[in-house]
């Protein structure tokens, strides 16, 4: 009977559990088989941990599944927005896409090695979205950068971006103007249009999207179909892209 109640107990385990229902027992069978089930663990607790990590496996395959038909739901928005800052190359057969937000010491660290990815690579797309999450210096920055793409073109914001990331001096509007004067900009007329509404539509628009795809944080790459949440090291940032290449 012992024999029986633990292959009944390790099948209960590795079963879903609508398989099996531990109600058709009787009071006896099911006191013994609570007493079977628990000094088999006892006895083998290596099988929890096990257990686990398949579940682990599980919800990570779900996570990713999830994540695809949001992805694929809002792809238009995604890949697609005109306002979106476009780098790297505009034609390539792999695109990249990051939330990020200047202030961000994360999106820092990110930014040399996604430079250097994009260079050493050569055939990303590379699109950015403006997500300002950590206060009011954020949403500065990035009202500012959006308005020198306004103002003075796509080239202009991308030396923009790049001076405003590793940006470490006090954020303020006269500081901002200051910078973009040194580079070369009209920085009062790009101060004048950081009022503009499609600014806070954009902002605001990028906030929406990224709710609907249940990011909350800075930097959240999405790497083709792929969701990467949080700061990825470039090598391993090469490994997905080569993998990316090899699913298409």
């Amino acid at each position: 009977m012992k024999k029986f109640l633990a292959a009944v107990a390790f099948s209960a385990l590795a079963l879903p559990a609508q398989a099996f229902d531990i109600s058709d027992m009787t009071d006896q069978e099911r006191a013994e088989f609570r007493a079977e089930v628990r000094a088999y663990l006892m006895d083998n607790p290596e099988v929890i941990l096990e257990a686990y990590q398949v579940y682990e496996q599980r919800q990570a395959v779900a996570e990713a599944q999830r994540d695809q038909q949001i992805l694929k739901d809002n792809a238009d928005a995604i890949y697609n927005d005109p306002r979106a800052w476009v780098g790297g190359n505009p034609e390539g057969d792999i695109t990249l896409v990051e939330f990020m937000d200047y202030r961000c010491g994360y999106c820092r660290k990110a930014h040399d090695e996604v430079a250097q990815l994009l260079e050493t690579d050569g055939n990303i797309r590379f699109i950015v979205k403006e997500f300002p999450i950590l206060g009011d210096d954020s949403v500065l920055t990035s009202r500012f950068a959006i308005a020198t793409k306004m103002v003075a073109g796509d080239d202009a914001y991308g030396k923009m971006k790049d001076a405003l990331i590793k940006f470490r001096g006090k954020i303020s509007e006269k500081s901002l103007v200051k910078l973009a004067d040194t580079m070369g900009l009209d920085g009062g007329a790009i101060a004048a249009r950081m009022s503009d509404p499609e600014i806070d539509q954009l902002i605001g628009d990028n906030h929406v999207l990224a709710q609907k795809l249940s990011i909350s944080g800075t930097p959240t790459f999405i790497l083709q179909d792929q969701m990467l949440r949080g700061y990825v090291p470039l090598a391993n940032m090469m490994e997905l892209v080569a993998a990316t290449r090899v699913q298409k």
